[in-house]
Order: C-alpha cells, then sequence, then structure tokens
C-alpha cells in the first residue's frame, strides 16, 4: 500500500472513531457509486451524515480540508442523492454533509469537524 493510501486510510479509521465518540452510529464505509466514494455515512439523531474525510500530512487540519474541490463537492452531492436513492430514503430525509480535516504530523493527529460543510 503507498504512503498516500495509508495516510488516507488512517485518517479514515481516526474520523470514524472520533464519530463514534461523538455518539454517530457508523452506517457504512467507503460506499462506492459511479460518481465516486463516500468515505463515511452515519447517522446521529436521526438525521443521516455524509462525513468526506480529507487527511494531510502536516501541522494543519485546514490543509486538508482545503483539499476539496468544486468537481469533489459537485461528485458527493450526486453520491449523497445515488444513497438514498439506492438504499430507499425519500430524498425529503434529514441529512447534511460534514467534511472531517486530519492533520497528521510527528505522530500527533489534529481533527477538524466542520459540520453541514456543504450547500446543495
Amino acid at each position: 500500500m503507498s504512503r498516500t493510501r495509508q495516510t488516507g486510510a488512517r485518517g479514515e479509521w481516526l474520523a470514524r472513531h472520533y464519530l463514534i465518540q461523538q455518539g454517530y452510529v457508523i452506517l457504512d464505509i467507503n460506499w462506492s457509486t459511479r460518481f465516486g466514494e463516500l468515505d463515511i455515512v452515519a447517522q446521529l439523531n436521526g438525521v443521516y451524515v455524509f462525513v468526506e474525510v480529507k487527511t494531510r500530512r502536516s501541522h494543519s487540519a485546514e490543509a486538508a480540508l482545503a483539499g476539496i474541490t468544486a468537481a469533489k463537492h459537485e461528485r458527493i452531492i450526486k453520491a449523497v442523492y445515488q444513497y438514498l436513492d439506492d438504499k430507499g430514503l425519500d430524498e425529503d430525509a434529514a441529512w447534511r454533509i460534514d467534511v472531517i480535516g486530519i492533520a497528521l504530523d510527528r505522530g500527533q493527529a489534529v481533527i477538524d469537524h466542520v459540520e453541514d460543510a456543504f450547500d446543495w
């Protein structure tokens, strides 16, 4: 596994455990569609939460968050609608898209969780 993949896998693992500690229930991980992948699908208080995880080897989680392009934003929204459809969920179901930025710096992890990060 490449170093980039290892970094991403570690970040997603850290994000899942962070969410569980915050009371989220993890429903799916790495759910794939033709539009791309949803890193984490979780639920909190009846709200479906689609989480994009960005991990970087740096001292600031902001660098990780800056890695979400407009094209990535659009693909995530399309993947969310595909998820809702495939799971038989009404498009009016309560949902949001969160972003978790993780900075890995010399063995330390800094997590920045942005709730309801996207407009759609």
